[in-house]
């Protein structure tokens, strides 16, 4: 079941990707056209600048140091840091659909990097909570997820995202991250319930 789920995020995320890749579609040009400036872009910037490419690596290296020092939990740990980099990579894939910006900018569009960062971490730390406090996974569920759409609101509000891009971000990281995490063992099973 997670095999199949994380393959198909993935094909979606694939399709999503060269369906964009050309002129975007009405969705991405109403949104677009819909937001726009005022002090929510200052806020916006601000936001962007701690939610982006730099969260995965501070993330990184504090799973490096719980490695460290919890050593039981090490394996936990390193697999984790295998995880996040897996998730990551979803963002080295822009090259191949070659999609521009709402804006003129040097790289690519397709997916946002920042919000694969974002989603990253919180796909990460949802897999260590269902491992290390599962009585708290929704609320980590529900912090990730509530940060990777500020995250993608914030790219969007900015100008320097389509609606797709972020959309296309976040299934990419859930159906690599599902993959992933299945094959890395850090899917805890799941607790029978009797009949």
């Amino acid at each position: 079941m997670i095999i199949r789920m994380g393959a198909g995020l993935v094909l979606v995320f694939v399709l999503l990707g060269i369906a964009v890749s050309g002129q975007p579609p009405t969705v991405d040009r109403f949104v677009a056209d819909a937001v726009g400036g005022g002090p929510a872009v200052q806020v916006a910037s601000v936001v962007t600048n701690v939610l982006g490419p730099v969260l995965p690596a501070v993330a990184a290296l504090a799973l490096l140091v719980a490695a460290l020092v919890v050593r039981a939990r090490a394996s936990l740990f390193l697999r984790a840091i295998v995880l996040l980099a897996a998730c990551r990579a979803v963002s080295l894939v822009k090259p191949l659909f070659e999609r521009t910006r709402p804006t003129d900018y040097p790289d690519f569009s397709f997916p946002s990097g920042h919000v694969v960062s974002v989603a990253s971490v919180g796909f990460t730390a949802a897999v260590l909570c269902a491992w290390l406090a599962r009585e708290r996974l929704r609320t980590v569920l529900l912090g990730a997820v509530l940060t990777v759409v500020i995250a993608a609101m914030c790219r969007v509000l900015l100008d320097v995202h389509w609606l797709t891009d972020v959309v296309g971000a976040t299934l990419g990281v859930a159906g690599v991250g599902l993959l992933t995490a299945r094959a890395l063992r850090l899917l805890p099973a799941q607790r029978r319930v009797a009949a």
